[in-house]
């Protein structure tokens, strides 16, 4: 492992794109903590345990490395890209203009890309209006008046532009792909965090030595859990039949369709955590908790982290978004006439209908399969939480985003030494 990083830092290239990327890091971390005027970081932590573990605010703490928390200009993190980029993709499926001008090349791609920027500040200022207006009810506000919205809304819109901006230059000119390193940097720089919580229950003789040794033993055996599922996957086994064309002979070649477990990543999670947030984010804006009483109080109480009703149907929601997203970004009878067009058969299955109705039986056995994982993968924190007595700072979910990302790095990594004949990591 340490020669392999000797070697990749001779290489002047490479070098100089990590140097590169752990600078850009560097100013992600920095940003985590310029404060943004007129919010109270105190406040700011006390309404962040008060919606306890799973909660949106939980969520963006943990995505923008513990910014949100000190009320800082990336509090809210690189979310608001996220959220831009799935429903440019989501648009593209629906609207068949879009679908045409992704087909087009580069140049759609572009225009595509660009789009998604101008989405990403709109969110973001309509996400930071809301979240002006969560702080102002919560009394997390220190200085009340319109020069106070207005510098808190822009200056969370600008730091989630400038992340934007720190992101896609790191996917230019450094290793893998910038945002999910910004998203990487700041679960992982949660570590301190989970470990100084471990320490202090020690010290307050709430957890023993043993109960110490089990959560970490649990976390290995997650993470390992995680990198195997991430890597797993179903190959089909695709046959071309040898045509001629001139004086030539094409095909006769064997291949295989991968169809990966987790298809559709951590886009389910997102999605479900959106939803099962949103009634206790609007309830925010017009300052209504679980404590409140009658219908409402009820309610929130009821889709709170802590009760069972909330881990049901999140792991439900997960279940349904992972067929959802899985159904949109693999359509086997596409597939099915692609194959048929160059010649292409599944053995054992005819071309057209048969082929296509195999690759969805395939297809919907190994969804439920990675809709099942990721269920219990977000569900992780809650009954660890109840079991534990410990608020986790890293999640299923977290890890899984962690552990994706890693992976994705060093193949990148693994990639390009690979094309200068050097031993990689994966070996």
């Amino acid at each position: 492992m340490l020669q392999t990083i000797r070697n990749a830092w001779k290489i002047p290239e490479l070098r100089k794109k990590i140097i590169f990327t752990f600078f850009m890091l560097l100013i992600f971390r920095l940003g985590t903590f310029v404060p943004v005027p007129f919010i109270s970081r105190e406040a700011m932590k006390e309404m962040i345990q008060k919606t306890g573990e799973g909660s949106l605010l939980s969520f963006l703490d943990t995505f923008s490395g513990g910014a949100f928390g000190n009320a800082t200009i990336f509090a809210m993190s690189i979310t608001p890209y996220i959220n831009a980029s799935i429903i440019m993709n989501l648009l593209t499926v629906a609207i068949p203009a879009l679908e045409r001008l992704s087909k087009e090349g580069e140049e759609g791609r572009k225009k595509i890309a660009q789009w998604s920027r101008y989405l990403t500040v709109v969110l973001g200022f309509i996400q930071a209006v809301g979240l002006y207006f969560t702080l102002a009810n919560a009394r997390a506000v220190s200085t009340a008046g319109w020069n106070s919205g207005i510098t808190i809304v822009l200056t969370f819109t600008a730091g989630t532009a400038f992340l934007m901006w720190l992101g896609e230059q790191i996917s230019e000119k450094g290793i893998g792909n910038g945002i999910s390193l910004l998203i990487f940097a700041g679960i992982v720089s949660r570590l301190p965090v989970m470990v100084s919580t471990l320490v202090a229950s020690y010290k307050a003789e709430a957890l023993n030595v043993i109960t110490i040794l089990g959560i970490i033993i649990v976390a290995v055996v997650v993470i390992a859990i995680v990198v195997a599922m991430n890597n797993a996957e179903r190959r089909i086994p695709v046959q071309y039949s040898k045509r001629v064309v001139g004086r030539k002979m094409y095909g006769g070649q064997s291949t295989h369709i991968p169809i990966k477990i987790l298809a559709a990543g951590v886009i389910p999670i997102i999605f479900a955590m959106s939803i099962m947030a949103f009634p206790g984010t609007l309830a925010g804006f017009f300052g209504k908790t679980a404590t409140s009483g009658g219908f409402v109080g009820w309610a929130l109480k009821l889709l709170s982290p802590a009760s069972t009703f909330y881990a049901a149907f999140y792991f439900l929601l997960i279940i349904f978004f992972t067929y959802f997203y899985t159904a949109i970004q693999f359509n086997p009878v596409e597939i099915a006439n692609n194959m048929k067009k160059n010649g292409g058969f599944i053995p054992g299955f005819r071309p057209g209908k048969p082929t296509s109705d195999f690759i969805a039986r395939v297809l919907s056995k190994i969804t439920i399969a990675g809709a099942i994982f990721l269920g219990l993968i977000a569900v992780f924190p809650i009954i660890s939480t109840r079991a534990t007595g410990i608020n986790i700072s890293i999640g299923g979910t977290s890890i899984l985003i962690a552990v994706g990302v890693a992976l994705d790095t060093v193949k990148q990594m693994e990639s390009q030494m690979l094309m200068r004949h050097y031993k990689g990591f994966l070996e």
